[in-house]
């Protein structure tokens, strides 16, 4: 029997560097090529130290000049290497094989249609070639500046006429959604002559007409010229800006859902309602409203007032004092280029949900005038979620899905923003043709989006789970292709914040 001698470890540890400075060489040797059949579409190898990104831009050398494309996969591959020859000396040659690792993946060829192309040499596009391609690719309306691409040195620009399609904004808590949205809805303000209506549920933007300090005085003083035109409806303003809302002005249906009446269940309640305000009590107020129900011959009638008094009606704080402009007064005005309406202050759902029918019922009952107007609804889930949870919530929901399938046509734009888009109504989501994606990790939240927003590369949505705070993708009608961006700073002050963290410092 023939015993091998164990090999030296000193050989085997040369042996293993040897390999490792082949595989080095060979990894670093890879020629970054990329090759179309179409003029659309590309594939392309690169080594993996190359600076190339999903999302990111690379520059193509062909042989009718530089074209620019978008990377839209990467992926990590091992190939084998070619058998190879070691050793200077004949007697101390030497075989050896090794394997070398390298990206492949496809892309988008950018800018237009471009003839087939084999081989072409590929690399990092620069600054200054991916500033000069989106300007070329920019439409001739409003560009709004909202922040920087990627690629560093590049001003991230949204076509403002994106807006006229309906958007969906949404990033989970702390991704810097509503900072987001902030610098959107400043820049629409400063660049374009849109109106915005802003459903703000969590008073997030009450300060949306005050400058903030730090702000260039150049750019204060422009914003300042508007701070006039930016109107907030609070509960607690004082006489003459506070929230509130005339019964009289709500539609019957709405009046009949905030009785909780039930054209069902309670028929005959209902209907007589209806009737009587269509007969003779059209136009009064809730107090009046409920006295002259209380004190009728019919018990029915009486029946009824005992249920607004019941259900405590008189002591809601949204009705008007003397000298107030109800909600649906000041849409009618033309003064102002944005109106907050206040929701997170709001003391009571039902009130808050009497709000938004009746304002989104006031806009629909409008959509003839087709005057431009933004509907901004932060923290949308509480508006449009995928089952209404009561008959003023329902009505609420009706209206603001009819407005996302027939809205645009009439100049209603809508602008969505919540945390988690399975929180949203499916037939609202779906009109959505714009997104802006901030962090997300949920898998869930991103297979929605991905079923939604199919034409965006999955892979593209992907890359939310690593975003740092600020930091978005955003793809639709807004930008000429997908594109990454990290967003800049605000212009006025953001309520709303976060409890201070005093309690977490050391004792």
């Amino acid at each position: 029997m023939t015993v091998e001698p164990s090999p030296d470890p000193a050989d085997v540890v040369r042996g293993l560097q040897r390999q490792r400075e082949l595989r080095r060489q060979l990894e670093e040797a890879i020629l970054p090529l990329a090759t179309s059949l179409d003029g659309r579409g590309f594939v392309y190898h690169a080594p993996i130290a190359s600076d190339l990104r999903v999302g990111g831009y690379a520059a193509l050398e062909t042989d009718a000049g530089t074209l620019l494309g978008q990377i839209a996969t990467r992926s990590l591959e091992e190939r084998q290497a070619p058998e190879l020859e070691l050793g200077a000396n004949p007697d101390d040659r030497a075989t050896a094989t090794t394997s070398a690792r390298l990206t492949t993946g496809t892309g988008v060829v950018l800018g237009g249609g471009a003839s087939p192309f084999h081989n072409a040499d590929l690399r990092p596009a620069t600054s200054a070639e991916v500033d000069a391609l989106l300007n070329r690719l920019a439409p001739a309306r409003a560009q709004l500046e909202i922040g920087e691409t990627a690629v560093e040195g590049v001003p991230a620009r949204l076509d403002a006429g994106g807006f006229s399609r309906h958007t969906f904004l949404c990033g989970q808590s702390g991704s810097g959604k509503t900072y987001a949205l902030g610098v959107l809805l400043e820049r629409l303000l400063l660049e374009t002559r849109l109106r915005l209506l802003v459903f703000d549920l969590n008073s997030d933007f009450v300060g949306l007409g005050e400058v903030r300090a730090g702000v260039g005085p150049a750019l204060a003083e422009r914003f300042g010229e508007l701070a006039d035109k930016v109107r907030v409806l609070r509960p607690d303003n004082p006489a003459g800006s506070r929230l509130s809302l005339r019964f009289a002005d709500v539609p019957a249906q709405v009046q009949a859902a905030t009785l909780q009446l039930d054209p069902v269940g309670e028929p005959v309640e209902h209907a007589r309602y209806l009737s009587l305000l269509a007969e003779s009590l059209a136009g009064a107020a809730v107090g009046d409203l409920m006295e002259r129900l209380e004190t009728s011959d019919d018990p029915i009638d009486r029946r009824l007032g005992s249920r607004i008094r019941n259900l405590g009606l008189l002591d809601w704080s949204l009705w008007p004092r003397p000298g107030e402009t109800p909600v649906l007064d000041e849409l009618e005005r033309d003064d102002w280029r944005a109106l907050v309406v206040d929701l997170g202050t709001v003391e009571r759902l039902e009130q808050r949900n009497l709000l938004a029918a009746a304002i989104l019922d006031r806009l629909w009952s409008r959509r003839t005038l087709r005057e431009p107007l933004l509907v901004v609804v932060d923290e949308a889930h509480n508006v449009c979620p995928p089952r209404a949870g009561d008959p003023l919530g329902a009505l609420a929901l009706d209206h603001l899905a009819r407005i996302a399938a027939e809205g645009r046509k009439y100049g209603l734009y809508l602008l969505l923003s919540t945390q988690r888009p399975q929180q949203i109504h499916e037939q609202v989501l779906s009109q959505c043709d714009n997104l802006v994606l901030l962090r997300m990790n949920s898998s869930a939240d991103l297979g929605r989006l991905e079923h939604v927003f199919s034409a965006i590369p999955s892979s593209f949505l992907e890359q939310a789970t690593a975003f740092r705070q600020g930091e978005a993708l955003v793809a639709g009608k807004h930008v000429p292709h997908p594109l990454f961006l990290d967003f800049g700073a605000r212009i006025t002050t953001e309520g709303g914040a976060d409890v201070p963290l005093d309690w977490a410092a050391p004792l």
